[in-house]
């Protein structure tokens, strides 16, 4: 059966999307603990591609497919899992890049829906946090997508979040989604 992808996030409204997030059928990879290692050969570059032995994976169904197979394990590494097979995976920053996003509402009440260089969609909440680290020169936040596994806020996408928040003016400085808040740090 042939891969259709969500339609585009410009022509649903939120409750629609997240009525897609909910429909997303994943694989239960945090249950499985198969006997049998070894290293993939794999590699997700800090702009989203996938590689495997150095050359691109260059169909998405592919990527979208090994996407949901996709695990971090509890010393911060990934690995590809099955329930006969772990194998190890680099990822250079963030597995995912959030590619595309939807608002609705302002302040507490706004509402934030991602789309995922993998297709999948992503509502920012409790469950799915925004994190804007201040350690680094240029601003970099992320998206927690599943089990320690995050995305990278392409930068157009983060741009756009930035004129969110500065017409919000909250104090402190942040934006809520889904009834819960992500503080920016502002550089000094």
């Amino acid at each position: 059966m042939p891969y259709e992808p969500p339609p585009e996030l410009a022509s649903l409204s939120l409750s629609e999307i997240a009525e897609l997030v909910h429909a997303q059928k994943l694989p239960p990879v945090e249950q499985w603990e198969p006997e049998e290692t070894g290293d993939s050969e794999m590699q997700i570059n800090a702009d989203g591609s996938w590689l495997h032995q150095g050359s691109p994976i260059n169909r998405p169904a592919m990527v979208r497919a090994f996407s949901t197979l996709l695990r971090r394990e509890p010393d911060g590494s990934f690995v590809l899992v099955t329930p006969y097979q772990k194998l190890g995976i680099i990822v250079e920053d963030a597995p995912f890049v959030a590619v595309q996003m939807e608002s609705e509402g302002q302040g507490k009440d706004r509402k934030l829906a991602f789309r995922l260089n993998t297709d999948h969609l992503v509502m920012a909440d409790a469950d799915h946090p925004l994190r804007f680290p201040a350690d680094s020169d240029a601003p970099q936040p992320y998206l927690t997508v599943r089990g320690g596994l995050e995305a990278v806020l392409a930068r157009p996408v983060y741009y756009e979040l930035a004129e969110y928040a500065l017409d919000d003016n909250l104090d402190p400085f942040g934006l809520w989604s889904n009834g819960a808040f992500f503080p920016i740090e502002l550089p000094a």
